[in-house]
């Protein structure tokens, strides 16, 4: 307030009415610290005289008042004080007069909306130094929410020092620990310093989280905090070498305070403050030695989320059982399930969910222990499209999570999951050579006799599935899409886009390679080959299927076509790619990932495979909604065998027994200008059998020596995971389409919902457990979702700790699809007379789905 706003409130106060039998209005302006004094001359009344009183006037003053003019209002500046009433020469007119203060701590106590008592005047005028900026008052009047008493100006005067948005003690808390534990260099730890808070912060510490240390310092601060909540979740019979960090009278609030910040944006500063408490406590050797003297269970960490190695002891545990044989399928799955709901997931998560699919493979095989024995080929074929491909996704979806552990990898855990791969490698080795042995011994009649296996559907065919369409089509070929891949593809355009998709198969011609598989899939009657100086080329009705040649291939069954390829379709315009399709009802695109990155880097081919599902939802996009296309076939030329640990000899064999006769070989096939009879290879019909030449491929997972590399991602050969050729009819529903208005219910996606399992709606303890079921399996419409539960009080605030729920089962059975979460009531009174709310919030916690009322009857209050 400066000295004009002074002048106007004066005024103002001289020409209200006077009070009954008062002839004059005589005000003192008390300012006993003279903040004002030098200010005085440029006061102008218009309406009252001033009087500026002195030690040496008061007498004169009093005169003046008193006798001399006893009609004119007077504004009495005062800045005298005086112990005794008895020396105040002025007092009686003070008795009759008015006051007006415009003192600093009037003027800010008004100006930052403060209620003018004295206990808070004498509050802001111990903080005299903290309020003399103007900048800091105006932070504080933004946090003033009803402040009215001394502690809470103290917690905003923190507040602002920490830059907070409001007056929280936890958040205060949080501010000057996240500065760093080295009080010397904490910035605001030393504005505490600066304006004397220091005190008064480590008392509001120790009467919240019962910190109380001689030498009291933020490391110190920092190991109570953790090691205090994690007591809540971890017995305390599991911590007595460190219950010296441990306060239980304090647990509630020290583990509401660490899990409040666990689950805020703010929850990289609690990082940094968990390692420096797990690197001070050796808390990973700590967890480590009670595990390995058998003196804990993996399961009594379930709870416990604050701490960050708990998850490497969690994993390691799990591993080193696993090597020594000690598989639990349904507890790893478990303890996985669990932990992906936690904090700090994703640091490890590469390895969770590498276990995961460990576990899918143990499974597998556990449940396919007999092995593979039918001696129809059309019934292998069956059940691999049904079920035997599985193995091939674990595997791949293994070694995804393991090329992603190689790039950044877990120390302590890297070595262990090298041993774990080892395993891994195992499972598959006895999946492929089981079933490549026993599929190479029933199909191999008919593909000597027909090259082909009788009653499956043929790569040769599909054109007719495009050309009998009435509409325009869109072919999609990804080289190398092999079946597995091919269903998570589906999957995933099943639930993010609106349509019907359905997945099917029919067998690659062989060679299962690349430039035979491309021309079985261009419109022919008849494929015959051609040799070319060292190679064969394959004709389709004596027309050259290279790929400069495939436009012309295509136009020649229908002019109205074109052949595209996708890495230039990409990098167009819109406009540009619409005018490549412009008119044209048949429209090939052809896409290389999958073969492409194999060829090169063999160990990155399942991530290309990851990349390749992208690719071709990217495309699916833009026939829909910049081509308007509706009706996509997306299928390959061939698949893969890949198996990432090194091969042995007997995985080889060599082609001296007919290296005269060869005139095109690979790894997986050789084709000959002579009938040979190795007892290691299998012969199979080439295309319709007068081509001259003889065809042999290699049984199960054999390779064919060849000098190079090249020797763990192959095809050319007849196993199931090179010869299975998936075909996706993708129908895209437009939302005006009568289809889509008739089937939309069984069409659009929706996110699985969750429904509390358990009865009662009371609660009697600070700590309890509910139950929760998952109300549809995941399903061609039906996805997954994740929901954040917490328990609230009539006005919305939150009243317990944070659940999560990942709503992902896929099981039909209800029984499977049900989840236990367990939840902590904050540290605070509750009346039993009031609702609570259970509430179930989306991923982000901003929109409320649902809210069950509860009644919080505790055995005794806090």
């Amino acid at each position: 307030m400066d000295i004009e706003k002074i002048a106007q409130e004066l005024e103002k106060k001289f020409n209200e009415p006077l009070p009954e039998f008062y002839n004059r209005r005589i005000i003192f302006w008390n300012d006993s610290e003279r903040e004002f004094e030098n200010q005085l001359p440029n006061l102008k009344l218009s309406n009252a005289k001033l009087a500026i009183v002195n030690a040496n006037n008061v007498f004169q003053i009093k005169k003046l008042l008193c006798a001399d003019d006893t009609a004119s209002n007077y504004l009495v500046y005062n800045p005298l004080t005086f112990e005794r009433d008895d020396d105040d020469w002025l007092l009686n007119v003070k008795l009759y007069s008015e006051n007006f203060s415009a003192d600093l701590i009037s003027i800010w106590i008004e100006e930052m909306l403060l209620p003018s008592t004295e206990s808070i005047r004498q509050q802001v005028k111990g903080f005299r130094k903290f309020f003399a900026a103007k900048d800091r008052r105006e932070g504080f009047t933004r946090l003033n929410k009803n402040i009215s008493t001394p502690e809470q100006v103290n917690l905003a005067i923190m507040a602002v020092l920490c830059g907070n948005s409001d007056i929280s003690e936890n958040h205060i808390i949080q501010s000057v620990l996240s500065a760093g534990l080295d009080m010397s260099t904490n910035s605001i730890y030393q504005k505490f310093i600066q304006y004397d808070m220091n005190e008064i912060f480590w008392a509001m510490v120790e009467n919240r989280m019962g910190y109380a240390e001689d030498e009291q310092t933020l490391e110190s601060l920092a190991l109570h905090l953790m090691m205090t909540a994690a007591a809540r979740t971890i017995y305390t019979t599991h911590l007595d070498k460190l219950n010296k960090f441990i306060l239980i009278s304090h647990q509630a609030n020290c583990y509401d305070f660490i899990s409040e910040w666990l689950h805020s944006e703010k929850r990289s500063e609690l990082y940094k403050i968990t390692i420096y408490v797990e690197n001070k406590l050796q808390l990973r050797k700590f967890f480590s030695e009670l595990i390995g003297k058998n003196q804990i269970n993996i399961e009594d960490f379930f709870d416990t989320e604050c701490f960050t190695c708990i998850n490497e002891c969690i994993i390691i545990e799990i591993v080193d059982e696993i090597l020594n044989e000690i598989i639990d399928v349904v507890s790893i799955k478990k303890i996985v399930d669990k932990r992906r709901t936690m904090p700090y997931y994703e640091l490890v998560s590469c390895y969770y969910e590498a276990l995961w699919q460990f576990v899918n493979m143990q499974a597998f095989y556990i449940g396919h222990a007999d092995g593979f024995h039918m001696v129809e080929s059309h019934k292998i074929w069956k059940n691999y499209t049904a079920d035997y491909y599985k193995m091939d996704t674990y595997y791949r979806q293994y070694h995804v999570q393991f090329q992603q552990s190689l790039q950044n990898p877990n120390l302590l855990l890297d070595d262990m999951f090298k041993h774990l791969t080892d395993k891994v490698e195992g499972l598959y080795r006895w999946f492929i050579d089981e079933l490549g042995d026993n599929w190479s011994n029933a199909c191999a009649d008919d593909l000597a006799n027909y090259g082909r296996i009788l009653e499956v559907p043929q790569q040769k065919d599909f054109y007719l599935k495009v050309k009998n369409n009435d509409s325009r089509v869109f072919v999609i070929i990804s080289d190398a899409l092999r079946y597995e891949v091919a269903v998570s593809l589906a999957d995933e355009l099943r639930l993010e886009t609106r349509s019907k998709v359905n997945l099917t198969s029919c067998a690659a011609i062989f060679p299962t390679i690349t430039k035979f598989g491309m021309a079985a899939l261009l419109p022919h009657q008849k494929l015959e080959l051609k040799k070319n100086g060292n190679q064969l080329n394959i004709l389709a009705d004596g027309q050259s299927t290279e790929s400069n040649n495939r436009d012309k291939v295509l136009k020649s069954a229908n002019r109205l076509s074109v052949a595209l390829k996708y890495d230039e379709l990409i990098n167009l315009k819109r406009a540009e790619r619409a005018t490549l399709v412009k008119g044209m009802e048949v429209i090939y695109i052809y896409h290389d990932k999958i073969d492409a990155v194999g060829h090169i880097s063999e160990s990155q081919v399942f991530t290309a495979c990851e990349e390749a599902i992208n690719d071709i939802k990217n495309i699916v996009r833009i026939i829909t909604n910049d081509f308007g296309g509706t009706k996509i076939y997306i299928t390959s030329d061939h698949g893969f065998i890949y198996t990432y640990s090194t091969l042995q000899e007997y995985d080889k064999i060599d082609k001296k027994n007919f290296t005269d006769y060869v005139v095109e070989y690979n790894r997986r096939y050789v084709i000959t200008d002579k009938a040979i009879e190795p007892d290691y290879l299998i012969p199979v019909k080439l295309l319709s059998g007068d081509t001259g030449y003889e065809a042999f491929a290699t049984r199960g997972n054999i390779r064919i020596k060849l000098k190079g590399a090249g020797l763990n991602f192959v095809h050319g050969g007849i196993s199931l995971q090179e010869v299975v050729v998936p075909i996706i009819e993708y129908h895209h529903l437009r939302s005006s389409s009568k289809e889509y208005q008739r089937n939309r219910a069984l069409i659009d996606t929706k996110p699985v919902q969750i429904k509390l399992l358990t009865s009662s709606r009371k609660l009697s303890n600070f700590d309890f457990s509910l139950k929760f079921y998952q109300t549809e399996a995941i399903g061609s419409n039906r996805k997954a979702a994740t929901y954040i539960l917490y328990f609230s009080d009539s006005d919305g605030k939150q009243v317990s700790d944070l659940s999560k729920i990942i709503a992902n089962k896929t099981e039909e059975d209800l029984s499977k699809r049900i989840f236990q979460c367990k939840f902590h009531l904050r540290a605070q009174k509750y009346d039993r007379h009031k609702n609570y709310y259970l509430v179930i919030a989306d991923e982000t916690g901003t929109q409320i789905l649902q809210r069950e009322e509860f009644e919080i009857a505790l055995s005794m209050d806090y």
